[in-house]
């Protein structure tokens, strides 16, 4: 059956023959991979909800990022067998760059930097950095928490973004790295750390699994304003014009706020507790007009981050 994709990539896709693969006559690394292997290769996480984590003794890997994988696969290699690999902040990049990953489906930060090593498909989320402090907690800014010992996941840009902060405004923080973003979530709940730093979204969804959903908050100013994507190999311009083209669709369609209202807005497992974060101005500005703009293109002078 030949599938429909958005203007934006139905010029440049063929179907193979009837085949399931969506490919280009230019060649595709990616798609000969998954042709040759019959298989795909998802790249997710285990504790970052709501955007891709681990549910359950049997690793079914769920979350908003998982879910459009699997919706975007659905349009552009349905036959193909899926396999899900768990990644870490830290390895995300270097297992996608090698080809191991075929799609990264965790909530990974488009930058410049990162655009020498991988491919990201247009943005379909944007984070707000915060910190999670105790419920109890008096502090509602990063300059109170001058002197304090801060935790932060290995591998993700909160790490630099502390940096900047403490030199912008002369404070120091005893910045201690968890493994992943559970470790780092025990570090404040067992008070070893007075503050989580992280992406707000991210916050929200380990708090609302945590053990006690309502000893904690997020709070503090913006530290910064990051457009999260998909990511894939680098330099494979037809994988990425098939990945473009079905988000684009979802997008078009309201398959993408629908897909957001289920994993921000209503209950979602293990304890069936809801983030109730809405829809921002600007990412449902991305949702109608798509673009793959990176980090830097969201700390221009007016702050708008067009």
């Amino acid at each position: 059956m030949r599938h429909m994709f958005s203007a934006m990539a139905t010029a440049c896709l063929l179907a193979l023959g009837g085949n399931a693969f969506a490919q280009e006559a230019e060649a595709s690394p990616t798609f000969d991979k998954i042709k040759s292997s019959g298989k795909v290769v998802l790249g997710v996480r285990e504790s970052s909800a709501p955007m891709a984590y681990a549910l359950g003794s049997m690793q079914k890997y769920v979350g908003y990022h998982v879910e459009l994988c699997e919706k975007v696969l659905d349009k552009i290699a349905p036959k193909a067998q899926r396999e899900y690999m768990a990644l870490t902040a830290q390895n995300t990049l270097p297992l996608v760059q090698n080809g191991t990953v075929d799609i990264g489906c965790g909530p990974t930060t488009n930058n410049l930097a990162r655009q020498k090593q991988v491919a990201f498909a247009v943005t379909t989320y944007v984070s707000e950095v915060r910190a999670a402090v105790r419920a109890d907690s008096p502090v509602k800014s990063f300059k109170e928490l001058d002197n304090q010992t801060l935790a932060a996941s290995a591998g993700t840009t909160a790490v630099q973004l502390l940096r900047k902060y403490s030199r912008d405004h002369s404070t120091k923080f005893d910045v201690q790295l968890g493994k992943d973003h559970f470790e780092s979530f025990l570090m404040l709940e067992s008070g070893r750390a007075q503050a989580f730093v992280l992406d707000a979204n991210l916050l929200a969804g380990v708090i609302a699994n945590s053990k006690n959903p309502t000893g904690y908050k997020i709070v503090g100013e913006v530290l910064g304003a990051e457009p999260i994507a998909l990511l894939f190999r680098h330099g494979d311009a037809p994988f990425k014009k098939a990945v473009d083209g079905a988000i684009g669709e979802l997008m078009q369609s309201g398959e993408m706020a629908k897909l957001y209202d289920k994993w921000f807005m209503q209950p979602i497992p293990p304890k069936n507790a809801a983030l109730n974060l809405p829809l921002s101005p600007m990412l449902k500005g991305l949702f109608q007009q798509p673009n793959d703009k990176p980090l830097e293109a969201y700390q221009d002078k007016d702050g708008s981050g067009a």
